[in-house]
Order: structure tokens, then sequence, then C-alpha cells
């Protein structure tokens, strides 16, 4: 499944790299286009939403 969130805090492509490192933590076969630009990540992975997005809490970077 693909999940589109949005991440206010990611500004930069190191950003983009520690949010799919912790996507990558939950399904290390998921996925994931981060765009600093747009501020919008998407995921496709087996994970729940739940999970990426906790994980993505964890990691710094909690989505709207």
């Amino acid at each position: 499944m693909t999940i589109q969130l949005t991440v206010p805090g990611m500004s930069c492509s190191v950003c983009a790299n520690k949010i799919t490192n912790a996507v990558k933590i939950v399904d290390v076969n998921a996925i994931v286009e981060a765009n600093p630009q747009t501020k919008l990540v998407n995921v496709d992975t087996q994970a729940s939403e739940t999970a990426i997005k906790e994980a993505l809490i964890a990691a710094g970077y909690p989505p709207s």
C-alpha cells in the first residue's frame, strides 16, 4: 500500500535521508520518496500507516 504524508519539519536532503532510514527500520523493503521542497513523503510499504507515522515521530519528523 502507498501512504502519502506531509512532513513540515523536512527541510533538506539530510532530513529526507533520516526519514527514509526511519521508515526502513519498520519495513526494510519499503520504497520511500521524500521531497523536501513539497514536504511530501510517499511510502510504498507492507507496514501499517500507524507504524510509519510512529517511526517518523520517533525520528523527530512528525507528519501533519
